[in-house]
Order: structure tokens, then C-alpha cells, then sequence
């Protein structure tokens, strides 16, 4: 059947299937498939409109862009449709799937009663196979599966099936009858939110889904137990939930709320989990006045409010309500930003060898000019990406960048090592150094020419995990370096059992050398110990002569700064190392 694109998506919008949490009916479909097919990769794929989003997976990630993927074409084709080896497809070949090794491809279309074709049911392989039509309409009954359970939730309509609470399509519906008839009434919306989402994920993945639903019904029963008589209690999102409250009530219920919360603190599976402390939210508001969605959108920014502040309960504001509108602007636009061709670019800093005066790297700096906000700093959007699933797109997206620009240099002549920054959460990712191995390949880039960069703070979590990474990351070949050194945990003595070869001293240190100030003593301390160490220093924000002099006096051996450079786009780093180092044109080593 052919399909109005626009009408299935929104068929898809309706199921409110998009971005939602793991779901331990549909994870059971997914291990079923994987076991049936005995294929390492298995997905609930959802087609939206410029990606494939996994609602349930096995052995892959969230999310990969919708361009030739095999699970749009079952989208459009709504059949079953089986790849016996990507790589030889003419309209999967070169894709992402194909880059990352995947070879065979089998789905199953997700159709609704109405004949929209949601995405599809799939299993996966790295190695070239088929299967029987037995085999095929086994996958075509997994995929029914899927959909009767899609229809189940959906059929449920306004009732929250972990919870069993009205959810936010019965509070919107409720607050436009409570305005209807109680018009311009003063009323308070409370938001109580459980848990951060990246740390409610990391929570998820040691303890299993389970967690969530156990951690739910917990909060939702003590809470309605709280409740005055005739309020009624909304689970608004995956961990957050919401009543309106009349203006005498808020106080007292906020106390015993907050009692609650710390008494369950100290025991249960609250006391295992690293999801944070819950937050309230407070929206006060004319009934009328302002749509449902307004309100549960400032009181979720009270409650985000609250935890930034590291409070218990917040109380919205017009000037935080702004900073939270442009958040969540930034947020989404950082998604299409990073399926977009002309938002994101990288500049590079040179970074220079004090002794000899060249230019052996440089750092790569991510850029982003939003289309509506114009170029957003890092200092602002970076951290945001890092709270939530963004973190591992955004630093994969800048290492396929930096390996591009790498390999396009060396062809050019130019051998330049280029040191990249990843986040806490790359670190702790399984697979993080074996998807470098690839891209270093896929891009044949030797290991030598990339660096890795991190902060001493991300060692704090997770330390077994990150150390085991490192020591993978430094066995390919690729250097470890110590970002912002000196403004974490900094102790020497940790510094004998963590894989790195450098490391960057932090520019606070170093705009602060003035003569006879105490810095000076313990940068040039930093500099002897690390080099004992047999780590390699470099110095960040090397921005006077003063500076760069005492640096290089002090036996320093790197440094990067505006005094040397700005962060330059690449054409422009190659005239600037025509100027400040020619010798650098030189053909790159075989």
C-alpha cells in the first residue's frame, strides 16, 4: 500500500512511542529475536523522519541516521526484506551499517491497523548469511508481537501502564475542564521529578530494567498517600510526576514530600541507584491562563531549577523560564545539528614544541552556528550534550572530522597530530576504543596521528571501567593526555596508574604567572614531577610573552595559547603553519 509520509508520521507521533524509555515487553521481543536468529544484533526500529530510533535493541546503540538505512526501506516497502550482505547492496553499500562491519540485514515491517508502517522488526549480523521463509515468517510474527504490544499501551490511552496513574494527555484534558469551569482560580502545579536522565541510564545498566518500573510504583504509591483527599496524581514522563494543587496546600505537602524522600534515601533500591535526589517543581498559575503544556513545561523547569541548585524544591521563575526555553532550543537543535551538513565545524589550536619551535599537533575545537541563535559557544552547548544521550553522537561526530581533515592533510603533505576531547561518558562506553580501531581504519589514519583528551574529573566515575578503556585506547597506538590538569582530583600519585602520556596544564595556572607569585613555584613543580613521571606537559592559555618565556625556561615541553594561535578553521592553520612552520610541509611518513 502506498503511504502519505506525512500522515504515517504522524500515525507514529500519535503512539508516543519516540524517545521513550526501555520497556521490558518490547526488550523481550528483541532477546527472542536475537535467540531465534542467533544474531548478535536485534531492534524495534522506528522510521522517523531523519532516523531510525531503536524503542528496544540488542547489541547496538539508540539511534542511526534514516538515510539508506535497510529499515526505511522496509518503511517504504512495507515487506519483509532480507540483505544477505550489505556490502554488495548498491542501496546499503557505503552506509553506516556497512561502515560499522554489519553485513547481513533482516526486518520485518511494524504495520498498524490502519496501515502505517511504524519501521520494523530486525536482526543483524556481521557476517554474510540468509534465511528460510520459515525463518521469515517467524520475524513477520515477531514483528505482530511488537505491534500488539504497541497497541496494548496505546489502547490504554490515558493511563500509564508501569504506573497505573493518569497520564499527560488526562492532565491536559482535566486542566481544560478545570479552567472550563473555575476560570481565572489561582492554582499551584507541583512536578516532582525522580531522576536525572543519564543518570537514571547508568542506573538502568547495572541494575536492569526492572529498576525503573520497582522505582516508579515505590515513588507513585508514597506519593498519592501524601495526596490531600480529591487530588489526583499524573505520571507526566518516564520518572516525573504531577498534581494541581490550590493555593493553602502546597507548603504542607511539600514537607511531608520531601520527609519521604528521605527516609527512602537511606534504604531499598533508592540506596543503590546514582540517579540523584528527586526535585519538586512549582508552577503557580491562573486556571485559563495558560495551556496544560505550559505549565507542566515551567514546572519541569522549577524542578530542573531546583536540582542545579542543589535544593529540594523550586519555584518558577520568568528569568530562569527563559535560560530553560533556550536549553531546550539548544538541545534540539544540537539532534538536527548533528544530521546537518553546514552547522557543526571544527577549528584547530597549534600547539607548539617549546624547544624547537614546531608545530608537531594542534587541538580540535568543536564550532556550532545554529541556524536561528547564530554560533553558540561550547562553554554552553557541550555541557548540555554531556547531561543527556547526545554525548556520543556529538564526540563521534567530531573524531569522523577530525579523521577526515587528518587524512586530507597527510594526503596534502601535512603530517599533523590532532588531539580530540571526549566526555566522561565515552569513557565508560564497552565498545569506545574498538569503534576508534574502526574509524582510524575507515579513515586510514595511523593511530599515532590521534590523541584522546580527557579530564581528570570523569576519572572519578566509573574509574575501573575508564582505566580499562584508556589502557585499550593506548594499546592501538592512540596518546592519552590529561585535559585541564591541576582543577579535578589532581594527587601525583594517581597519575602512575592511569595509561595517559601527558599531561595539560590547566590555564587558570598559567594566566596567573606573574614574577614572584606563588604559580610559578607550582606550575614549575607540576612540570618536574610530571616529566619524572615520564609524562610528556603541555601548557594551555599561554596567552603573554611573560609566560611563554617562564614556561620554556622551566623545562615545559609543549605549549598552546592565543600568544601562539587562535583556533584557526583548517585552511586557515595551513597558511598559519606556512608562515610559523614551513618544515612541516613535508610529505607524512609511510
Amino acid at each position: 500500500m502506498q503511504q502519505d509520509e506525512g500522515e504515517r508520521l504522524r500515525a507514529l507521533m500519535d503512539l508516543g512511542l519516540l524517545n521513550t524509555a526501555p520497556s521490558e515487553s518490547f526488550d523481550r521481543i528483541t532477546r527472542m529475536a536475537s535467540q531465534i536468529f542467533d544474531a548478535p544484533i536485534a531492534a524495534v526500529s522506528l522510521t522517523d523522519k531523519d532516523r531510525q530510533w531503536f524503542k528496544s535493541r540488542v547489541g547496538c546503540g539508540t539511534e542511526i541516521p534514516r538515510d539508506r538505512a535497510p529499515c526505511a526501506e522496509v518503511t517504504r516497502l512495507g515487506d519483509v526484506l532480507v540483505v544477505s550482505d550489505l556490502s554488495q547492496d548498491p542501496r546499503f553499500a557505503g552506509n553506516i551499517l556497512d561502515q560499522g562491519g554489519v553485513r547481513f540485514y533482516a526486518g520485518a515491517p511494524l504495520i498498524t491497523r490502519d496501515g502505517f508502517t511504524l519501521g520494523a522488526m530486525c536482526v543483524l549480523d556481521t557476517k554474510p548469511r540468509t534465511i528460510t521463509p520459515e525463518q521469515a515468517k517467524i520475524l513477520s510474527d515477531l514483528a505482530a508481537m511488537v505491534m500488539a504490544q504497541v497497541e496494548l499501551q496505546h489502547a490504554l490511552g490515558r493511563i500509564d501502564p508501569a504506573s497505573g496513574l493518569p497520564n499527560r494527555n488526562q492532565f491536559a484534558e482535566d486542566l481544560e475542564d478545570l479552567a472550563r469551569d473555575h476560570g481565572g482560580q489561582e492554582r499551584v502545579a507541583m512536578l516532582i521529578d525522580l531522576a536525572e536522565p543519564i543518570q537514571l541510564n547508568q542506573s538502568m545498566r547495572i541494575l536492569g530494567p526492572t529498576y525503573l518500573d520497582t522505582m516508579i510504583k515505590t515513588a507513585a504509591s508514597a506519593i498519592k498517600e501524601r495526596l490531600e483527599d480529591g487530588v489526583t496524581l499524573y505520571q507526566v514522563g518516564v520518572t516525573q510526576f504531577a498534581a494541581v494543587l490550590s493555593g493553602h496546600e502546597p507548603q504542607a505537602l511539600f514537607k511531608r514530600i520531601e520527609a519521604f524522600f528521605e527516609e527512602v534515601a537511606e534504604q531499598g533500591p533508592a540506596r543503590d541507584r546514582a540517579s540523584g535526589a528527586p526535585v519538586i517543581g512549582l508552577m503557580p498559575f491562573q486556571l485559563g491562563e495558560v495551556s496544560p503544556a505550559q505549565v507542566l513545561r515551567a514546572a519541569l523547569g522549577a524542578a530542573h531549577d531546583a536540582r542545579d541548585a542543589q535544593k529540594s524544591v523550586g519555584l518558577f521563575s520568568v528569568a530562569l523560564d527563559d535560560a530553560h526555553r533556550r536549553r531546550f532550543a539548544l538541545l534540539d537543535g544540537l539532534h538536527d545539528a548533528l544530521l546537518a551538513t553546514d552547522q557543526l565545524s571544527l577549528h584547530y589550536q597549534p600547539r607548539i614544541d617549546l624547544r624547537t619551535g614546531r608545530c608537531d599537533g594542534a587541538e580540535a575545537l568543536l564550532r556550532w552556528h545554529h541556524p536561528a541563535l547564530g554560533n553558540v559557544t561550547p562553554g554552553e552547548f557541550i555541557p548540555l550534550a554531556e547531561a543527556t544521550e547526545l554525548a556520543r553522537p556529538l564526540t563521534q561526530w567530531v573524531i569522523e572530522a577530525a579523521l577526515r581533515q587528518i587524512a586530507s592533510w597527510r594526503q596534502a603533505g601535512i603530517a599533523l597530530n590532532i588531539s580530540v576531547n571526549v566526555s566522561p561518558a565515552n569513557l565508560e562506553e564497552a565498545d569506545f576504543a574498538e569503534s576508534l580501531a574502526e574509524a582510524l581504519a575507515r579513515h586510514d589514519v595511523p593511530a599515532s596521528a590521534l590523541e584522546i583528551e580527557f579530564t581528570e574529573s570523569g576519572l572519578i566515575r566509573h574509574q575501573a571501567r575508564i582505566l580499562a578503556n584508556l589502557a585499550a585506547i593506548r594499546a592501538l597506538g592512540i596518546a592519552c593526555a590529561i585535559d585541564d590538569f591541576g582543577t579535578g582530583y589532581s594527587s601525583f600519585s594517581y597519575l602512575k596508574d592511569i595509561p595517559a602520556e601527558i599531561i595539560k596544564i590547566d590555564q587558570s595556572f598559567i594566566r596567573m604567572l606573574v614574577p614572584g607569585g606563588p604559580d610559578r613555584a607550582l606550575v614549575r613543580g607540576m612540570i618536574t614531577m610530571a616529566q619524572e613521571l615520564g609524562l610528556r606537559v603541555v601548557a594551555e592559555g599561554v596567552e603573554t610573552q611573560r609566560a611563554y618565556d617562564f614556561l620554556q625556561s622551566a623545562g615545559c615541553d609543549e605549549a598552546q595559547g592565543y600568544l601562539i594561535s587562535r583556533p584557526l578553521p583548517p585552511e586557515a592553520l595551513v597558511a598559519w603553519m606556512s608562515v610559523h612552520d614551513p618544515d612541516r610541509h613535508q610529505p607524512a611518513a609511510a
